[in-house]
């Protein structure tokens, strides 16, 4: 699945759209390094988001086209 895709269906972020800039702002890398909105996320891949002041890492726990709002933050695992 997308990058911008997965942080819409996850409901990290709310619209695919504003997924798509961050990405494209360089605001989102995996495993440490920048990534496009194209890239094809795994499980076990470790996403670190910036807004503005704060940063948000996970962890990718599954990777689902379609879940519940109540199931969205079971797709992954906040660290720290």
């Amino acid at each position: 699945m997308r990058l911008d895709k997965y942080l819409k269906v996850s409901r990290i972020i709310k619209r695919r759209t504003v997924a798509n800039d961050a990405c494209d702002a360089s605001h989102v890398t995996v495993n440490g390094r920048p990534a496009k909105a194209s890239y094809d996320v795994k499980e076990g891949d470790l996403l670190e988001i910036s807004f503005g002041q704060r940063t948000l890492k996970v962890k990718v726990v599954s990777v689902k086209d379609n879940v519940s709002k109540a199931d969205a933050s079971g797709m992954y695992e906040i660290i720290e």
